[in-house]
């Protein structure tokens, strides 16, 4: 039988939130076991610094700028510069990943967890799923985690039940009830670690005491930056966090991580985890200069909503028994889109360049074969929650370009010496900087990239 799928896109998950990635204060055990069965990438990312335009790259195989979501779905403020229009749901146009893998391949499909990938009538049912769990219009719980959460196509549970544990109990129903002759896809989307910030308190209490034992709650964690550009947010400063220190982030994570657990050991229960590609990342950077900055990146700058790595640079870690070799890293570079053609692959089903035409598999970067998709580039042509400014991207081997659109500057990094993009090098190397410019316009012009232009009506507050 085929293989089946699961895929675990978590919501504003950063690249330094897991043990296994160098976090010293989150506790991701599952997660770092996971790691250590499987291969851990260094250089995975996400095709959008927010969350609805990688959700619609998973499904597409395209970058956002391709499919025309560049935005989160909602999202819109505009500064010196005006915004630019964006499709507000997935569209009817697009074959979707799920769509394939059932009608060619006989999978189940599954969704569990967010979606935000437009109003009814655009949920996960309409898009190729037979089972939409949780996933509706608004990409948070706009209850809480605590029920009543208040989804209309999530029955609420007692109250005080915990939206995490609830959803991964549905994923879990799933597996045990499934068509034992059928390989499934299940495409689990937790909201956590989305705002707002709650967790158990028992976990909350646990994560208070050590940080007193290790002296974080002595340290200042937030530190107030630049005032924000946009009109909406004039007067308003960002709130970077220095340190991972947030006692109910942390406990989100471990919840998070031991529900993922949980999953994982009814896989092994039901003997399906020799059958099973296990692939888990996140949308966009951790949340880390906004909206309560909960988390933080370092040594990656900023986070969710820039241009920068901390905002698209994410974990990955996918596990295969007898396909990828255990303990196994990868410095390969990826993005969303390249899940598309890899899951394809993987279910023995022929390429459909016409639709992923972004996406390039990496089935031979999981069995840590050479692999080199090439440069990759980002376009996000707005203006973010976090303080993150319109601009698009590259990045080509170890070096990175950003464009930023307000005043047209470039600034370019070498990853591989300066990993926190703290020396912009645009002037001192003008040959790299102009061969990477012209690759990313030509890209722009490609896919047709809608440019921010000039807000004549600008005028900021002194």
């Amino acid at each position: 039988m085929k293989p089946n799928i699961l895929f675990i896109l978590c919501d504003d998950l950063g690249w330094m939130d897991l043990g296994c990635y160098g976090s010293s204060f989150y506790e991701t055990p599952h997660l770092d076991r996971l790691a250590k069965r499987g291969i851990r990438f260094t250089d995975a990312y996400a095709s959008c610094p927010v969350c609805s335009p990688t959700r619609a790259s998973v499904l597409t195989g395209k970058y956002p700028a391709t499919v025309g979501i560049t935005q989160f779905i909602g999202g819109h403020d505009v500064g010196s510069l005006c915004d630019v229009p964006y499709f507000d749901r997935l569209p009817l146009s697009e074959k979707t990943l799920p769509t394939v893998l059932k009608e060619q391949a006989d999978y189940q499909t599954w969704h569990v967890g967010k979606w935000h990938l437009g109003p009814k009538g655009s949920w996960p049912e309409n898009r190729g799923f037979d089972v939409n769990i949780g996933g509706w219009t608004a990409g948070h719980p706009t209850g809480g985690y605590f029920s009543p959460w208040g989804f209309p196509n999530l029955e609420d549970e007692p109250e005080g039940t915990y939206l995490t544990d609830h959803l991964n109990q549905k994923a879990i129903g799933l597996i045990k009830g499934r068509d034992q002759d059928r390989p499934f896809f299940l495409n689990y989307w937790p909201y956590a670690v989305h705002t707002p910030i709650q967790a158990p308190e028992d976990l909350t209490e646990k994560y208070r005491k050590k940080a007193k034992d290790l002296g974080l709650d002595q340290q200042e964690p937030l530190e107030e930056g630049e005032e924000m550009s946009t009109i909406s947010r004039q007067g308003q400063h960002l709130l970077r966090r220095r340190i991972q220190s947030n006692p109910e982030y942390a406990a989100m994570m471990e919840n998070l991580d031991s529900n993922l657990g949980q999953l994982f050991s009814v896989l092994d229960q039901e003997g399906l985890t020799d059958n099973t590609l296990i692939v888990f990342t996140s949308d966009n950077g951790g949340l880390s200069t906004r909206e309560g900055s909960p988390t933080c990146n370092a040594p990656l700058a900023e986070g969710k909503g820039w241009m920068y790595e901390g905002g698209t640079r994410e974990p990955l870690i996918a596990s295969w028994p007898g396909v990828i070799k255990e303990g196994s890293r990868s410095d390969a570079l990826t993005t969303t889109p390249d899940f598309y053609p890899t899951f394809l692959e993987l279910a023995g089903l022929e390429p459909l360049p016409d639709q992923h035409v972004d996406g390039v598999s990496i089935l031979s970067a999981l069995k840590g074969e050479d692999f080199d998709r090439g440069p990759i580039y980002w376009h996000y042509p707005h203006y973010s929650n976090q303080g993150g400014c319109p601009g698009s991207s590259i990045r080509h081997g170890t070096w990175k370009l950003i464009e930023f659109f307000e005043d047209n500057h470039l600034e370019l990094y070498d990853l591989q010496a300066d990993l926190s993009e703290e020396h912009n090098l645009a002037a001192d190397l003008p040959e790299k900087r102009e061969e990477l410019f012209h690759l990313l316009k030509d890209w722009q012009e490609s896919v047709k990239a809608q440019i921010p232009q000039p807000n004549v009506h600008w005028k900021k507050n002194t």
